[in-house]
């Protein structure tokens, strides 16, 4: 039986103000203008991208996103790390369209990849994966390296049973879709690329702490809830089930706008947990501390990047994103049965 999560006939909703309750300032690479080029060039000639595609992806403007995400990498590094988000916004929109056989075939083929630098392919999408991770592993330190690789293996696993979810309509519980969440929202890759845009290596004891991990999941919860509520409306559109406000309408009988608030809630408790834990994080002696130090940066640079990324890149919003950046109020596209 179809299933409607819908309370009323709601025509717009109001997003949590979080542009002024995140504390942290946006940064951004000096490096960007120098690396558009090249890396558009990257998405043609080696990709293979059409130029509708091409139009896409620079709506999409994973390069600025780069840019927010790394402001202190050098203009190589940051450009390796804009191809990175390309590729990880292309991925995302295969698993949107692909079947579990094709989720499951792109899975394995990219570990492959990770696992064999001398295979040999010509599909496109292996192709992005190859020519990336090519470039990352050149300069990229041991525990890094197989940081991103076993994050991005969390990453296609999680997707993969998203795939399958949506295949059979299962509406997840809260407590297992925040779980699961925390890997589809390909942060724990996107972390180990601050180890790489930084050129440094962390030591395990230091990636294994508490605090730390405790940062990086609330960091990731962040990040996570603000993108399900940004991207709800295009999300619920489509009929796509896998969204925060959508799980939290269903399973707390909330209306749109109190799913809404409840979810911009989940993201203020997040960062009142990064805080917390920054406070009891220990000391290794130097250099290690200073390198802790650039990563608990970039773990902010990610969230408050992502932040003003959503507004500033089409992929949400639309060519509204500037309008509703400022007065908050998203206006509901016509909504579609969800099963």
């Amino acid at each position: 039986m179809a299933t409607q999560f819908v309370s009323g006939s709601p025509q717009t909703f109001l997003l949590p103000d979080f542009l002024t309750t995140c504390p942290y300032p946006l940064r951004l690479n000096p490096y960007l203008d120098d690396i558009l080029h090249d890396s558009d060039k990257w998405l043609v000639e080696v990709c293979g991208f059409s130029e509708d595609s091409l139009e896409r992806s620079k709506a999409a403007k994973s390069a600025l996103l780069s840019a927010t995400y790394y402001p202190d990498a050098d203009a190589p590094r940051l450009r390796v790390c804009a191809d990175w988000l390309a590729l990880l916004f292309n991925v995302d929109d295969w698993f949107d369209e692909y079947d579990l056989g094709d989720a499951r075939a792109l899975w394995q083929t990219c570990l492959d990849v990770f696992r064999d630098p001398n295979l040999r392919t010509e599909k496109r999408s292996v192709l992005m994966v190859k020519s990336f991770f090519d470039r990352f592993r050149q300069t990229a330190g041991p525990g890094c390296t197989e940081r991103f690789i076993h994050g991005f293996y969390l990453f296609f696993a999680a997707s993969e049973r998203e795939v399958e979810r949506r295949s059979k309509g299962y509406i997840a519980d809260l407590e297992s879709y925040i779980a699961y969440r925390r890997d589809t929202s390909a942060c724990k890759p996107c972390y180990a690329m601050i180890e790489y845009a930084a050129g440094i290596d962390l030591p395990d004891e230091v990636v294994s702490h508490p605090a730390i991990m405790a940062m990086e999941e609330a960091a990731n919860d962040m990040i996570s809830w603000s993108n399900d509520i940004y991207s709800y409306n295009k999300e619920q559109a489509r009929g796509d089930i896998h969204n925060l406000v959508m799980i939290l309408m269903y399973e707390q009988g909330l209306d749109l706008q109190g799913a809404v608030d409840a979810a911009g809630a989940y993201w203020e408790a997040a960062l009142q947990r990064f805080e917390d834990n920054f406070t009891i994080l220990p000391t290794w002696g130097s250099p290690v501390d200073q390198n802790v130090a650039i990563y608990v940066q970039g773990l902010r640079d990610m969230v408050i990047g992502s932040l003003h990324w959503s507004f500033d890149a089409e992929r949400y919003f639309g060519k509204q994103g500037q309008q509703i950046k400022k007065d908050r109020i998203v206006r509901l596209l016509p909504m579609k049965s969800l099963l």
